[in-house]
């Protein structure tokens, strides 16, 4: 049985931990009531905002979390009240790592449902959906763990988007390395800009992890959905770090191009002395031949001027293979 999207952007799926799951109707939602062993997930794309209240009203959703879902706030959040709790995350949806991107999700959650809500389409909630679509055991998840699952994918589309970062990084350090380096600045300026959006949308979740995690947040939970976000707390922790290292990879990689840029300037400047000994050698001899002395050398003519300009060009000649045998250009 597949799930259907019904026109109001409205997917509800009833998961029951024995796999008789089923699709529930906009309509049935307020007679609807989850057991134990069962777990409603509500998925809003893009919803009108009378769908939206309507959802809302028929899980008995508290006032504060419609007004959140509803208002004009974009920086992820948290709230609780008794046995409800919402909150919002920024997930990445490029798929490059380069250009982030998130769109604001929404969840929600009480006895035994979820509500997710979100205005573009959210890659892991899809393939999420894709996966389960057949019949599964989510039924057997509360509704705080099935919330800490939904973060973790969350969190994986920030690996996801380093691990393309990684894969620019490198890709950028191999021209450095190359035999005819391009200009990289350009894309140093983009890998800079990428690791500092990626940790300006990553950071603020601090306050969503780390208060799922603190022992006050679920009193009188039975201690798995507490053990599951502190799991998350420690890998929104790791996800920081990776970050963190994004910027210090373009760091080392500005490093790599100096030296590089270094090592070129040099080989430069040790062609151009040997250059400039060379002619200035040659210009000595060339000096000294045209002293204005009645030495009988001068009386050869023609054969004088071949012999001085032979043994110049093998002065040259002896000079550059020279230079080259000891690499100095």
């Amino acid at each position: 049985m597949t799930t259907a999207t019904n026109p109001n952007g409205v997917r509800a799926r009833l998961y029951r931990s024995d796999d008789r799951d089923e699709d529930v109707d906009l309509s049935a939602l307020a007679k609807l009531s989850p057991a134990k062993d069962e777990l409603l997930w509500v998925d809003l794309q893009d919803p009108a905002e009378d769908c939206l209240r309507e959802v809302c009203a028929s899980l008995g959703m508290h006032p504060d979390a419609v007004e959140d879902f509803s208002g004009p706030s974009t920086m992820p959040g948290l709230g609780k009240s008794a046995d409800q709790f919402w909150l919002r995350v920024v997930p990445v949806t490029d798929d490059d790592g380069l250009n982030s991107q998130g769109p604001l999700l929404l969840i929600a959650a009480g006895t035994n449902w979820v509500v997710s809500v979100h205005r573009e389409p959210i890659g892991f909630i899809d393939e999420l959906r894709k996966r389960e679509r057949m019949d599964s055991d989510l039924g057997g998840l509360s509704a705080e763990s099935f919330v800490a699952a939904l973060l973790d994918w969350h969190l994986s589309t920030y690996f996801a988007a380093f691990a393309e970062f990684e894969i620019a990084v490198e890709r950028m350090e191999v021209g450095i390395l190359s035999d005819h380096p391009r200009d990289c600045l350009p894309e140093l300026r983009r890998l800079r800009k990428a690791a500092s959006r990626l940790r300006r949308m990553l950071a603020p979740h601090r306050a969503v992890f780390g208060a799922l995690s603190r022992p006050d947040f679920r009193p009188v939970d039975d201690g798995v959905a507490a053990r599951h976000f502190a799991s998350l707390d420690t890998r929104y922790e790791r996800a920081m770090d990776m970050v963190e290292n994004a910027r210090e990879l373009v760091i080392g990689s500005f490093e790599l191009l100096t030296s590089r840029t270094g090592i070129d300037t040099n080989q430069s400047m040790r062609t151009l002395t040997f250059v400039t000994v060379v002619t200035g050698v040659l210009a000595v001899i060339a000096g000294v031949l045209g002293m204005n002395f009645d030495a009988s050398f001068f009386d050869t003519r023609d054969v004088g001027f071949a012999v001085a300009a032979g043994v110049m060009l093998v002065l040259a000649g002896i000079a550059l293979w020279f230079g080259r045998r000891r690499a100095w250009f």
